[in-house]
């Protein structure tokens, strides 16, 4: 992991335990998981819950991801992702909750 310096079994705990979420990609259908999910030691700390919310409302790993970087001018950053990284934390699972329920 380029940013975090983390091994490839420490991401793999990560998406174990849902701190981050990937989707399959590229030829190979590698498990790829975007950089904003992460800040300089690791999983942006917001994101679990936000992940839970997600799906335990039934969207799937690749709908979380979309969702999470879908442009919304509304929010802080003009994403979801970006939200949770300016510390909206409670307006993004509010709107979350809203989606998923």
């Amino acid at each position: 992991m380029k940013r975090t310096g983390a091994t490839l079994p420490v991401v793999r705990r990560w998406l174990d335990e849902r701190d981050v979420v990937g989707v399959r990609r590229g030829p190979d259908r590698v498990v790829m998981v975007p950089a904003t999910f992460f800040v300089d030691d690791g999983p942006l700390p917001a994101l679990r819950g936000t992940i839970t919310v997600l799906g335990d409302g039934g969207h799937s790993d690749e709908e979380i991801v979309d969702w999470l970087h879908a442009p919304d001018e509304s929010l802080p950053g003009g994403s979801a992702i970006a939200s949770l990284h300016a510390g909206a934390k409670t307006e993004v699972r509010r709107r979350a909750q809203e989606q998923a329920f």
